[in-house]
């Protein structure tokens, strides 16, 4: 009744392959981005170039940081690696989307002031246009490996109750790069129509301040998981309800869930069943323990303690 469903991939697995996606498109875009920014003079494709290479050193970052929070515990982190993930995906987040945003507007405004009108506008056109498609594919593929996750939850309410920092990254990542593409289209295309390239500049501004605002929105969400944020409602409802329903617990008086990562930790202290020795406490306990971590995989540490009420 408490097991979790087995998902078609692990949590791992879809972030995995989100993050792969959006660095395939995001190196092929950035290289194609430069070629028509040297050649059309454009600063908002430019300021674009400079968003596509900062998200595949973002991906390059998650990627790392999957990795380290596979470590294994040790004396100095005796709880293991796993909040590392939440770590490099705010470098991510505040750092480079900022870095990148203010670049951007740092771009516009010296476009604004040198009054620079764009050479070879078609080529410009183009590869925005082309780009656009392999943003949108990307961010189809990051929704597709989300929808796998949160099954017929809203995206709005899993972006509120997920755990996974590197997913959520990456789905602000690649929405950024679509709506910073499309201002980059009309400012380009009104520069072309008006011939005035002031157009082209205030596009470099508004990705920038585009850029800056999702990297603050993604930042305070993450910051929660890095100060320390319990498991989503539903799995503590489901850890909660598996012990109410163990035989050995006569009542739950305090549980505590935390999410370390792909990881989970329980403290647990419960009222249990009378027993006629200390050896069968403790034996109803590990009883306890074991069922939680068989039906919750992801619970690598249990602090169980029993208490009267």
């Amino acid at each position: 009744m408490f097991q979790i469903k087995q998902k078609i991939m692990s949590h791992q697995d879809a972030s995995k392959k989100s993050i792969t996606f959006a660095l395939l498109a995001n190196l092929g875009i950035a290289i194609t981005k430069t070629v028509a920014a040297v050649v059309t003079g454009s600063g908002a494709m430019l300021a674009e170039s400079i968003h596509s290479y900062a998200d595949s050193s973002n991906q390059g970052l998650l990627f790392w940081g999957l990795r380290a929070a596979k470590k294994k515990p040790d004396p100095e982190h005796p709880l293991g690696y796993g909040k590392e993930i939440y770590f490099w995906s705010f470098m991510v987040a505040l750092i480079l989307f900022s870095m990148g945003g203010l670049f951007s507007i740092y771009e516009g405004i010296h476009k604004i002031g040198m009054h620079e009108g764009l050479k070879n506008p078609g080529i410009a056109i183009a590869v925005l246009a082309v780009s656009m498609v392999f943003e949108a594919a990307s961010l189809s593929g990051c929704l597709m490996q989300i929808k796998k996750l949160r099954h017929d939850v809203p995206l709005r309410s899993w972006y509120k109750n997920s755990r996974q920092s590197e997913l959520i990254v990456v789905l602000g990542e690649d929405i950024a790069a679509l709506l910073g593409l499309t201002f980059a289209l009309i400012a380009v295309i009104l520069s072309v129509i008006t011939g005035n390239p002031v157009f082209d500049a205030i596009g470099s501004i508004g990705i920038g301040i585009l850029l800056v605002i999702i990297s603050f929105v993604l930042a305070i969400k993450i910051k929660s998981l890095l100060i320390g944020q319990s498991t989503d409602e539903e799995t503590t409802a489901q850890i909660k309800a598996m012990l109410e329903s163990r035989p050995e617990i006569d009542s739950i008086i305090n549980l505590i869930t935390f999410q370390l990562g792909p990881q989970i930790m329980v403290a647990v202290k419960a009222k249990m069943k009378n027993t006629n020795s200390v050896n069968d406490l403790v034996l109803n306990i590990n009883k306890c323990e074991s069922e939680l971590k068989k039906n919750f995989p992801a619970i690598q540490w249990i602090f169980f303690e029993p208490d009267t009420e």
